[in-house]
């Protein structure tokens, strides 16, 4: 929803570690989309992901404990990733498209996020 005509949108992704916020905010680069990933699930600041870029659009990938790590080899626990999820909870209360990415390659994310971004906004 761009502010002016011919602005393009912000967008800001977020999820756990591993859930491929970098690589579709890469992803969606390439396809002339401003996005951001937004570390959130790092910060006390629930609302942390609104502050750093007031998006016009949020995103919220989500992924499971089992494919974060394998994803990323991350040296954290369940509860370690419990406690992203509880940081990250503003942020999918509050989220325009949520996808659990858990058993999607990252072609297959950028896809369905693309879809979606279609049914919200014009791109």
């Amino acid at each position: 929803m761009p502010k002016r005509e011919g602005e393009r949108a912000s967008i800001a992704i977020v999820g756990p570690c591993g859930a491929g916020k970098s690589t579709l905010a890469l992803q969606l680069e390439q396809h002339g989309l401003r996005a951001h990933q937004i570390a959130q699930e790092h910060s006390f600041v629930p609302d942390m992901w609104k502050r750093l870029t007031s998006p016009d659009l949020l995103i919220y990938l989500d992924a499971s404990y089992d494919a974060c790590q394998r994803r990323k080899q991350l040296n954290w626990n369940e509860a370690d990733y419990a406690e992203q999820l509880r940081r990250l909870q503003h942020a999918r209360e509050h989220c325009d498209i949520y996808l659990d990415t858990s058993q999607l390659m990252p072609d297959e994310v950028t896809k369905k996020v693309l879809q979606a971004l279609q049914d919200v906004m014009q791109i």
